[in-house]
C-alpha cells in the first residue's frame, strides 16, 4: 500500500490552506497514494489560540469536513484530515479532532486528541487546555487495501506521541501522527519518539507535520516521515510544504513480527 504524508506550512486563511492541501493531495494521488495523511491544524494556524474557535464546526457539517469528504471521493483516497476544531459542549473550547474518510467520501472514524500539550521555557510557552477539551478514547479503523491486506490503522495526534500506552492500546499495523511539533521540542525528541513507537509496536509510523515559519511567527519542526516496523526511516521531508511517499507492506509487518515476536512476550 502506498502511503503519503503531507507536510504544510499553514497560515491564517482556511480557504488558502484548503487550496494548498488540495494541490498536495492531488500530487499524492497522481503518485499512486492509497492513504494520505494531512498535518495537525492543516486548516488553520491562527495568530492567536482562540482563532481556531472561530472556525470550529459541528460534526458532519461545515466547509472543512465537506472539503475532506469531497477530496477523498474525487481523488479515490483514504484521507485522514490531520486535525480540525470541532465544537464541544463548552462554548469556550473545542475538540482537536482527526477525521478519517474512505474513498467513497464516507467518514469512517473520528479521534479527539487525548493529551493536550503544555510547555514553558523562557519566552516560549504553550497550553492547549486554554482552548481545547481532551478526548477520552483510542480510535482505529480497518483499511482494506488493493494489495489484498486489511491494515489496522491507529489514530493519534502530536503530543500523544509521548504516551506509549496509547499506542499499545491501538494494536495497529500503521500508526498515524499528524503533528505541529514546535521547533524546540522537535529538535530534541521528534525522531527518537517516532522511531521508538514503531519499534515498540512493530508497526509502521506515518507522521505528517507542519514544517516552517508561519504567519503567526511560530516555527514548527517539520521532518514529516514514515518509519518501518524495524525503526528505519523510509521517507522524510525536512522543511517546507511537500510530500513523503512510502510503501507499507503486509509482508514486511509479518516478517518483523515473526523475527522478533515481542508483542507476544508482553507480561503486563
Amino acid at each position: 500500500m502506498k502511503l503519503a504524508t503531507i507536510q504544510m506550512v499553514s497560515g491564517t486563511s482556511v480557504q488558502a490552506n484548503l487550496a494548498s492541501a488540495r494541490d498536495l493531495l492531488q500530487q499524492a494521488a497522481a503518485q499512486g497514494a492509497e492513504l494520505a495523511l494531512l498535518p495537525e491544524y492543516f486548516c488553520i494556524m491562527g495568530l492567536k489560540d482562540t482563532d481556531k474557535l472561530a472556525v470550529r464546526e459541528t460534526l458532519g457539517h461545515g466547509p472543512i469536513q465537506d472539503f475532506l469528504s469531497h477530496t477523498a471521493k474525487t481523488l479515490g483516497l483514504w484521507l485522514v484530515g490531520g486535525t480540525l476544531p470541532l465544537a464541544s459542549q463548552d462554548p469556550h473550547r473545542a475538540r482537536n479532532a482527526s477525521l478519517a474518510f474512505a474513498p467513497s467520501g464516507e467518514r469512517v472514524a473520528r479521534y479527539d486528541k487525548m493529551h493536550l500539550f503544555r510547555f514553558a521555557r523562557g519566552q516560549e510557552s504553550y497550553d492547549e487546555t486554554r482552548v481545547l477539551e481532551p478526548g477520552s478514547e483510542p480510535v482505529g479503523f480497518d483499511l482494506p487495501s488493493v494489495d489484498g491486506q486489511v491494515y489496522r490503522i491507529g489514530m493519534s495526534v502530536c503530543y500523544d506521541l509521548r504516551f506509549p500506552e496509547l499506542y499499545r492500546a491501538l494494536n495497529a499495523d500503521v500508526l498515524l501522527v499528524p503533528s505541529a511539533f514546535t521547533w524546540t521540542t522537535g529538535q530534541a525528541h521528534w525522531e527518537v519518539l517516532l522511531r521508538a513507537r514503531a519499534i515498540e509496536n512493530l508497526a509502521y509510523v506515518a507522521a505528517a507535520a507542519q514544517g516552517g515559519v508561519h504567519e503567526n511567527r511560530r516555527r514548527t519542526w517539520g521532518h514529516s516521515m514514515v518509519v518501518d516496523p524495524w525503526g528505519e526511516i523510509i521517507g522524510q521531508r525536512d522543511e517546507g510544504a511537500g510530500l513523503v511517499m512510502a510503501d507499507v507492506s503486509g509482508a514486511r509487518l509479518r516478517e518483523a513480527r515473526g523475527q522478533l515476536p515481542a508483542l507476544q512476550h508482553r507480561m503486563l
